[in-house]
Protein backbone atom coordinates (compact mmCIF):
# COMPACT_ATOMS: atom_id res chain seq x y z
CA UNK A 1 0.00 0.00 0.00
CA UNK A 2 1.56 3.49 -1.15
CA UNK A 3 2.36 6.07 1.88
CA UNK A 4 0.44 8.65 1.51
CA UNK A 5 1.96 12.57 1.77
CA UNK A 6 -0.30 15.04 3.55
CA UNK A 7 0.02 18.65 1.85
CA UNK A 8 -1.12 22.11 2.88
CA UNK A 9 -4.59 23.22 2.26
CA UNK A 10 -5.03 25.69 -0.62
CA UNK A 11 -7.90 28.12 -1.59
CA UNK A 12 -8.50 31.14 -3.37
CA UNK A 13 -6.02 33.24 -2.47
CA UNK A 14 -3.46 30.31 -3.23
CA UNK A 15 -4.53 29.82 -6.14
CA UNK A 16 -3.98 33.67 -7.30
CA UNK A 17 -0.76 33.75 -5.60
CA UNK A 18 0.93 30.79 -6.45
CA UNK A 19 4.73 30.63 -7.80
CA UNK A 20 3.60 27.63 -10.15
CA UNK A 21 0.42 29.10 -11.59
CA UNK A 22 -0.71 28.25 -15.12
CA UNK A 23 -4.61 29.64 -16.20
CA UNK A 24 -5.55 29.03 -19.46
CA UNK A 25 -8.58 30.25 -21.14
CA UNK A 26 -9.97 28.12 -24.18
CA UNK A 27 -13.40 29.43 -26.09
CA UNK A 28 -15.07 25.83 -27.32
CA UNK A 29 -17.79 25.29 -29.45
CA UNK A 30 -20.28 23.17 -27.17
CA UNK A 31 -22.67 24.27 -25.03
CA UNK A 32 -21.49 24.77 -21.15
CA UNK A 33 -23.99 21.96 -20.05
CA UNK A 34 -21.45 19.36 -22.44
CA UNK A 35 -18.65 20.71 -21.40
CA UNK A 36 -19.60 19.83 -17.53
CA UNK A 37 -20.47 16.63 -18.36
CA UNK A 38 -16.48 16.10 -19.76
CA UNK A 39 -15.19 17.42 -16.94
CA UNK A 40 -17.40 15.58 -14.06
CA UNK A 41 -17.61 12.20 -15.94
CA UNK A 42 -16.34 8.68 -14.68
CA UNK A 43 -12.60 8.41 -15.06
CA UNK A 44 -12.58 12.24 -15.99
CA UNK A 45 -9.93 13.53 -16.69
CA UNK A 46 -8.08 10.31 -17.55
CA UNK A 47 -10.37 9.96 -20.56
CA UNK A 48 -8.60 13.16 -22.60
CA UNK A 49 -5.75 14.01 -20.70
CA UNK A 50 -2.66 12.86 -21.63
CA UNK A 51 -0.58 11.65 -19.18
CA UNK A 52 -3.28 10.74 -16.14
CA UNK A 53 -3.85 7.33 -16.06
CA UNK A 54 -6.64 7.45 -13.99
CA UNK A 55 -9.38 9.11 -12.09
CA UNK A 56 -11.86 7.97 -9.49
CA UNK A 57 -14.60 9.80 -7.82
CA UNK A 58 -14.58 8.62 -4.53
CA UNK A 59 -17.87 10.23 -3.47
CA UNK A 60 -21.07 9.36 -4.46
CA UNK A 61 -23.19 11.39 -7.08
CA UNK A 62 -24.47 13.95 -6.47
CA UNK A 63 -21.43 15.88 -6.36
CA UNK A 64 -20.56 18.63 -4.38
CA UNK A 65 -18.70 20.65 -2.07
CA UNK A 66 -16.45 18.04 0.00
CA UNK A 67 -16.70 15.25 -3.10
CA UNK A 68 -13.43 13.51 -3.72
CA UNK A 69 -11.21 12.35 -6.08
CA UNK A 70 -8.15 10.34 -6.87
CA UNK A 71 -6.10 10.88 -10.47
CA UNK A 72 -3.12 8.86 -10.92
CA UNK A 73 -0.04 10.02 -13.00
CA UNK A 74 1.57 7.60 -15.17
CA UNK A 75 0.66 4.37 -13.95
CA UNK A 76 1.09 5.38 -10.51
CA UNK A 77 3.92 6.98 -10.59
CA UNK A 78 1.96 9.92 -8.87
CA UNK A 79 -1.24 10.42 -7.49
CA UNK A 80 -3.15 13.11 -5.88
CA UNK A 81 -6.04 12.83 -3.12
CA UNK A 82 -8.10 16.11 -4.11
CA UNK A 83 -11.56 17.34 -2.12
CA UNK A 84 -13.52 19.99 -4.01
CA UNK A 85 -14.00 22.77 -1.81
CA UNK A 86 -16.11 24.91 -4.34
CA UNK A 87 -19.20 23.15 -6.57
CA UNK A 88 -21.05 25.70 -8.26
CA UNK A 89 -23.10 23.23 -10.33
CA UNK A 90 -22.48 23.83 -14.64
CA UNK A 91 -20.18 27.14 -13.48
CA UNK A 92 -17.36 26.23 -11.21
CA UNK A 93 -15.33 23.95 -9.23
CA UNK A 94 -12.14 24.27 -7.23
CA UNK A 95 -10.20 21.82 -5.27
CA UNK A 96 -7.55 21.30 -3.15
CA UNK A 97 -5.56 18.15 -3.38
CA UNK A 98 -4.86 17.00 0.13
CA UNK A 99 -2.20 14.23 0.12
CA UNK A 100 0.44 12.78 -2.84
CA UNK A 101 1.48 9.66 -2.85
CA UNK A 102 5.27 11.35 -3.23
CA UNK A 103 7.27 14.04 -1.48
CA UNK A 104 7.88 16.93 -3.28
CA UNK A 105 4.20 18.77 -3.08
CA UNK A 106 3.19 21.39 0.27
CA UNK A 107 0.28 22.80 -1.99
CA UNK A 108 -1.84 21.85 -4.71
CA UNK A 109 -4.73 23.46 -6.40
CA UNK A 110 -7.10 23.76 -9.37
CA UNK A 111 -9.88 25.85 -10.05
CA UNK A 112 -12.55 25.44 -13.25
CA UNK A 113 -14.42 28.13 -14.57
CA UNK A 114 -17.35 27.87 -17.22
CA UNK A 115 -18.75 30.91 -18.91
CA UNK A 116 -21.41 30.85 -21.56
CA UNK A 117 -20.55 32.94 -24.50
CA UNK A 118 -22.25 33.64 -28.45
CA UNK A 119 -20.69 30.66 -29.86
CA UNK A 120 -20.19 28.39 -27.03
CA UNK A 121 -18.06 28.30 -23.66
CA UNK A 122 -14.99 29.77 -22.29
CA UNK A 123 -13.32 27.53 -20.42
CA UNK A 124 -10.67 29.29 -17.78
CA UNK A 125 -8.58 26.44 -15.81
CA UNK A 126 -5.87 27.61 -13.44
CA UNK A 127 -3.93 24.78 -12.07
CA UNK A 128 -1.23 26.06 -9.07
CA UNK A 129 1.31 24.37 -6.87
CA UNK A 130 3.86 25.21 -4.59
CA UNK A 131 6.64 22.41 -3.99
CA UNK A 132 8.43 21.80 -1.08
CA UNK A 133 12.16 22.73 -0.94
CA UNK A 134 13.16 19.92 -2.00
CA UNK A 135 11.47 20.11 -5.43
CA UNK A 136 12.03 23.60 -6.15
CA UNK A 137 15.37 23.03 -8.22
CA UNK A 138 13.71 20.82 -10.48
CA UNK A 139 9.96 22.80 -11.05
CA UNK A 140 11.43 26.13 -11.95
CA UNK A 141 13.78 24.23 -15.04
CA UNK A 142 10.71 22.26 -16.51
CA UNK A 143 8.10 25.24 -15.74
CA UNK A 144 7.61 25.82 -19.61
CA UNK A 145 6.51 22.06 -20.03
CA UNK A 146 4.17 22.36 -17.37
CA UNK A 147 2.38 25.22 -18.71
CA UNK A 148 2.18 23.19 -21.84
CA UNK A 149 1.00 20.21 -20.35
CA UNK A 150 -1.26 22.05 -18.59
CA UNK A 151 -2.51 24.18 -21.19
CA UNK A 152 -3.08 20.69 -23.58
CA UNK A 153 -5.38 19.25 -21.01
CA UNK A 154 -7.34 22.41 -21.32
CA UNK A 155 -7.74 22.43 -24.84
CA UNK A 156 -8.44 18.39 -25.03
CA UNK A 157 -11.80 19.08 -23.26
CA UNK A 158 -12.94 20.96 -26.38
CA UNK A 159 -12.52 17.99 -28.16
CA UNK A 160 -15.01 15.54 -26.50
CA UNK A 161 -17.54 17.54 -26.05
CA UNK A 162 -19.91 18.18 -29.03
CA UNK A 163 -19.74 21.30 -30.94
CA UNK A 164 -22.13 23.34 -31.13
CA UNK A 165 -23.58 23.45 -35.16
CA UNK A 166 -24.12 26.56 -36.68
CA UNK A 167 -27.32 27.81 -36.76
CA UNK A 168 -27.81 25.03 -33.43
CA UNK A 169 -30.15 26.96 -30.89
CA UNK A 170 -28.46 27.97 -27.94
CA UNK A 171 -30.19 26.78 -24.44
Amino acid sequence: MPRWHSLAPSDDTFLSTARFRFRHTVDLRADTEQVWRVLTADNAPATWARGITGAVWTSPRPFGVGTTRTVTVAHGAAALRERFYRWDEGVRMSFSAEAANRPGLHRFAEDITLCPHSDGTRLVWTFALEPRRMLMPLLAPIRPVLLWVTGEWTREVGKHAPARGPGRPRR
